[in-house]
């Protein structure tokens, strides 16, 4: 988000926001590398994920895990404007495998969501449908916009992009935030990985962070200086809760 003009306040909050994500990402990256990079050469990529006799499900898998490692790597190094300036052709190359991966990420993603299946019920599942769908379209106009050097609106659909192709880490933030703030799992089963709070948070996981930027991009002052500050904080603590509670425990 630092790349959008804005006043002091609201751009320093921005990259403070953006200093947490980054960090954040790149402990998710470094869990999915040595979770299920180990798991792959051991022949069983993502463990209970992997099943036997399912070659085209198992290869999907694969693909959709080593596309969101790449995703999350180069879709960080793409918001960092000196790269972007003393580095073009970098920007450019990271771009190009940053919004194919998004192309063909969500395409193996709603496979193994709907003829593979996967937990959670249905209105998750359309949740993540929505989800997948915003990424196609956002990739697909970032790279029109950039073919057409209209580079103002190829960084506004990118910065968009972005945020709705971590939508699976925002949802595993936000759970874990949910979670270290009430003590106990509130509005949903567990055991089933069900209920109202969940399906909620389906949706949330892209809808509210690209809210967010809206206001970024359509705002300027402290207001939203503020309200970027109240993000950092709430992404700071969901990112500690999933590191102690989901990633670290998994190395």
């Amino acid at each position: 988000m630092s790349n959008v003009i804005a006043r002091p306040p609201a751009l320093a909050a921005a990259g403070l926001w953006f200093l947490v994500a980054a960090t954040g990402l790149a402990i998710f990256a470094s869990y999915i590398a040595v979770s299920y990079g180990v798991a792959a050469l051991g022949g069983r990529p993502g463990q209970s994920q992997w099943v036997a006799g399912d070659g085209l499900g198992n290869a999907m898998l694969s693909v959709h895990l080593l596309l969101a490692l790449l995703m999350t790597a180069g879709g960080v190094l793409q918001l960092v404007p000196a790269l972007r300036r003393r580095l073009p052709a970098l920007h450019r190359g990271v771009g190009r495998v940053f919004m194919t991966g998004a192309l063909l990420g969500s395409l193996s993603g709603l496979y193994l969501l709907w003829v593979r299946g996967t937990v959670g019920d249905l209105g998750q599942h359309l949740g993540m449908t929505l989800n997948a769908i915003l990424i196609v379209t956002f990739a697909l106009l970032a790279w029109r916009a950039a073919r057409a050097r209209d580079f103002a609106t190829h960084r506004r659909w990118a910065l968009r992009l972005f945020l709705a192709a971590n939508g699976v880490w925002f949802f595993r933030v936000g759970l874990m935030l949910w979670l270290m703030v009430l003590r106990q799992p509130v509005g949903f089963d567990p055991k089933s990985f069900t209920g109202p709070f969940l399906t909620t948070l389906a949706f949330a996981q892209f809808l509210l962070p690209l809210a967010v930027l809206e206001i970024y991009l359509r705002s300027r002052g402290w207001a939203v200086a503020a309200l970027l500050g109240i993000a950092s904080l709430a992404t700071a603590g969901g990112v500690l809760g999933a590191t102690m509670g989901m990633w670290l425990p998994r190395f």
